[in-house]
């Protein structure tokens, strides 16, 4: 079992409040966060959509590497962009997953049946599962048609 932890200290309101993220178990470092950066333009701050990006991005990358792994093939490597839509007075209305992907001697149609499954495996969609989730999925080089 692992166990990550990161750590929010809010000060003031939500309109005029502020913020600071830090991430505990890595040390990377902390960033701020405010509702204006949340519900409009980031300014130099982060969110916890951006944040939910960053771990469903690298969630998937991986279940990706690990699928293919099972099949028996080599990924060599992967892009995967992860787009988390925030409404606000809706919350979190969808995520867009976005992979391009070089899997040499990989089919087109085998690799759509790999991603498929990396997404429905990996622990963050899973996590998400009350969240609309779409993914559009790329063989851009070493694949056969």
């Amino acid at each position: 079992m692992t166990i990550r932890t990161a750590h929010t200290v809010w000060e003031g309101g939500l309109q005029d409040g502020s913020g600071t993220v830090s991430f505990d178990s890595s040390g990377i470092g902390s960033h701020e966060v405010t509702w204006p950066s949340r519900a409009n333009e980031p300014e130099g701050r982060t969110s916890p959509e951006e944040l939910l990006a960053a771990a469903h991005s690298a969630c998937y990358s991986m279940a990706l590497a690990h699928e293919l792994g099972g099949r028996g093939v080599r990924l060599e490597s992967v892009e995967t962009r992860a787009e988390v839509t925030f409404v606000p007075g809706q919350g979190i209305t969808g995520i867009e997953l976005r992979a391009r992907a070089s899997v040499p001697g990989m089919s087109t149609q085998d690799f759509a049946a790999a991603a498929e499954t990396a997404e429905k495996n990996c622990p963050v969609s899973q996590a998400l599962a009350g969240t609309t989730i779409r993914l559009r999925a790329e063989l851009v080089s070493g694949g056969t048609p």
